[in-house]
This record gives C-alpha cells, structure tokens and sequence, in this order.
C-alpha cells in the first residue's frame, strides 16, 4: 500500500518512559508523559487517547483505550545521545555510532578565540547553563558591553545570546554562521542563536531563534525522497535540523499553534510528499523550564487541534505522531533533556474505527523513516538489513 502523502509531526521532547541505558545519563525515572500528567493531576487528551496513547504508557486522565482508532507503539533511541539533532537524525534513517561532543566545563579558549577574532566581540558566560537564567544573569552586562552571551548544556551545543536592539539579528546569525564553520571539526551538533527581548528581570526569548545544525554525513529518507521527484516540507525547525538538506521547502513558525495551522495548510496544498514537523514549544517553553503545567497546556492544544490535521490529510495520507527525546519537566536532578522512549502513533483512513493495533517497541526511530519510505512509494534505502520492518498499514 502507498499514500500520496506522509505527515511526521515531531511532538519536541514528548518522551514516554526511560530506556534502559537511563542512568547512563543521569535520567532514571524519567517518562514526560507520565509524571506531567501525575503533576497536574491528570491530563485531557481524548483524541491522542483514541489513537492509543494511553496503551503506550501509562497517563494518568488518558485511559487505556481497548479498541483504539490508531496504531501505537513507541520507538527506541538506537544512537547515543539524547539531543534535537540525533532524534531527528534517526528518524531519517542516520543512526549515529558516536555521539557528538559535550562541553560541560565550557568550550576551549582556541575555539572563543577564534569566535572572538571573528565576530570582532567578546564574550560573556563560556559556561552550560540554563537559557533563561543565564539571561537574566548577564542580560545587562551584555547591553552594556555588546559582548556576546556564549553557553552550552548537557547537549552537543553551542548557544550565542544576544538582546535584538543590542546586536542587530542578522549580525547573530553571521556569527552563528562564523561559529559552525569553527565548530564542524569539533563534532557539535548545533550553534543556536538565541535573541532575547525586555529589560533586566524581564528578559524573554524569541522566535527569531535559529539552528546552525551540522550536516548528516550520509544519505537521509529526506535526500531519497527529494531525489525521487518528491516535495519535502519542513515546518518548524526542520530545515535547520538538517542544514536544508532533503528539504525543498522551509517554513519558520512561531510556536506550537502556529506550527499546527502551517502544517494543516500543507497538507491541503500539498498533492504529493512528505510533511515534516517540529512543534518546539513543548522542550523550549516548558521541558527545560520545568513547566509541568504549560507542558500539559501544550499537550492539551496539539490534542484539541489534532480532528482538524486529520481532516487536511484525508484519505491519502498517513500520519505519524513521535517525538525525538524527553524533556521531563518534573525532574529535578538538571533542566536538559532526558533519555526516553518516544511514543509512536499512526493513523490513515485505511485502519478501520476501533481496529488499531500494538505496534510494540521498536529498536530505532529509524524504522519511521524506512516505513515512510515505503508508504510513499519508494524501496527503502536500508529494507534489506531490516529483518522486521514497520509494517504500518
């Protein structure tokens, strides 16, 4: 069976349960799911729920739904790491064999040097740190100096901070661009700009963020499709992700409710090709922040929204609802990312009311990306290493 169209709409950091290397990373007892919902005493999600989100894990308000409309599952995280980048990654079809590198102590000085020499600013920070505290922190010395507010986190990152009426944005976004090209030999997955607007105590980030991502070092399902003749939407972040590769057509949201009415516009005008979406909210709002209540807001609104994407993708589309990490925002032991599982939910109009299935636990995310591939009309790039592919439909 083929589809004219396939939608993966990325719910950022919506993990459902830690994996068993957890500790590893510091992350046991980690399920963003679950413990949000525990948090505020349960969440509303009836549609999520009839697709079968409530078999994947277990959420308290979102019952086990016996005979579900959906399919569901949850997938795996083959390659090491816990980041935006290495989750995107898999899902097309990369796996990663080593990680990207860490800077927990800050970067070296050849490398702040170098940015320095380059951008023709200094720096202040150097550090892993939260977003928001660093920028209530240095936010004045910053519009005082016009130096650069330089941090990274337990993610392969390198973030450069700056107030818009201090460093105009496409200053910013040079010298991110200045960055990757320093950082590429480094193995850092991303330089993200961070503009922030408001007054000392008052600071806040904008949409006008940018990812610097590395470039896949192999083929990805998005350059297989785009090869085959065949349109690639990225919504949201998507096209950063992936540094444009595999992507024809790049549209910059700002949040998640403007990312859902993107991505219903897509599916309408699109005739054929994949949708790709990231909706940001969830990790950037509320996961890093520790927001259990806006995290369950936000599930509560993509829920609410889902009868109309399904709609736009009428009869010839098949949609996936995943995620590429955790975010727990209950966890107290650190403000970054959390090893998970992520859930897996699939719908088309070929699965029968009440006749989903148990789609099991996956060993990669990588298997989407295969799956997508065949649903579309191509032979997968890796079918023939694949013992049991992902049978979804």
């Amino acid at each position: 069976m083929s589809f004219k169209k396939v939608l993966l709409l990325v719910l950022d950091s919506v993990g459902c349960g830690e994996m068993p290397d957890a500790d590893r990373y510091g992350d046991r007892g980690a399920n963003t799911l679950a413990n949000t919902a525990r948090a505020v005493g349960g969440l509303r999600l009836p549609h999520l729920g009839r697709l079968g989100l409530g078999r994947v894990t277990d959420i308290l308000g979102v019952p086990p739904e016996p005979a579900p409309d959906g399919l569901f599952g949850r997938m795996a995280e083959a390659s090491p790491g816990k980041d935006t980048t290495t989750g995107h990654w898999e899902i097309a079809g990369v796996v990663l064999d080593r990680p990207f590198a860490l800077f927990p102590d800050g970067f070296p000085e050849e490398i702040i040097a170098a940015f320095r020499r380059q951008t023709g600013r200094d720096i202040l920070g150097n550090v892993a740190a939260s977003g928001t505290e660093i920028i209530e922190r240095l936010g004045e010395e910053h519009q005082r100096t016009g130096r650069w507010i330089v941090y990274t986190s337990a993610d392969s990152v390198f973030q450069v901070a700056a107030h818009e009426e201090t460093v105009p944005l496409d200053e910013l976004y040079r010298a991110c661009e200045a960055a990757r090209r320093l950082l590429d030999p480094h193995r850092v997955a991303r330089v993200i700009a961070r503009p922030f607007v408001g007054t000392p105590g008052r600071y806040r980030r904008t949409y006008n963020r940018r990812d610097f991502s590395m470039a896949p070092d192999r083929e990805t399902v998005l350059d297989r499709l785009v090869a085959a003749g065949l349109p690639v939407v990225g919504i949201g972040k998507i096209h950063d992700i992936f540094a444009g590769r595999g992507v024809t057509t790049a549209v910059h949201t700002e949040g998640n409710a403007d990312g859902l009415k993107r991505t219903e516009e897509a599916l309408r005008d699109l005739d054929r090709g994949l949708v790709f979406t990231n909706l940001v909210d969830f990790d950037m709002l509320y996961g890093h922040r520790r927001d259990p209540v806006g995290y369950a807001r936000a599930l509560e609104e993509v829920d609410a929204f889902l009868p109309r994407l399904l709609d736009a993708a009428g009869r010839d589309t098949l949609v996936a609802v995943t995620a590429d990490h955790g975010c727990d925002p209950t966890a107290a032991w650190s403000t970054d990312h959390t090893r998970e599982y992520v859930p897996l939910l699939v719908w088309h109009a070929g699965i029968p009311r009440g006749g989903g299935r148990d789609l099991g636990t996956r060993p990669s995310f990588a298997d989407l990306g295969r799956a997508v591939e065949r649903a579309l009309g191509l032979p997968s790039g890796s079918a023939a290493s694949v013992s049991n592919p992902l049978e979804l439909w």
